[in-house]
């Protein structure tokens, strides 16, 4: 995702709309996985199932790299907030003292 994409979005709606992306992948890989396992099929057919099924693979895998990314950076970004809440706190407290 751009980065001028990314500042419209807070990063735990990109998250979100992340996994949910993933959760689609990961079934549809399912999907073709067992229609690859039941059926009788032709090569073609084989073989384009399995072209999908590298293809779903491999977006799954570039979603769970975004993700991980994301999920760094929602970190830093808690991590930042509490250090300010904590340094506000101790202001706060000098003071009121």
């Amino acid at each position: 995702m751009t980065k001028k994409k990314r500042e419209n979005l807070g990063v735990a709606l990109e998250i979100d709309g992340l996994e949910e992306k993933l959760s689609r992948c990961r079934q549809d890989l399912e999907a073709v996985s067992c229609r690859l396992h039941r059926a009788e099929l032709s090569p073609e057919d084989r073989r384009s199932l399995e072209e999908e099924r590298n293809s779903l693979m491999s977006r799954a895998s570039n979603y769970e790299k975004e993700l991980k990314l994301l999920r760094r950076e929602n970190r830093k970004n808690m991590m930042l907030s509490v250090a300010i809440f904590l340094l506000l706190a101790l202001l706060y407290a000098h003071w009121t003292m």
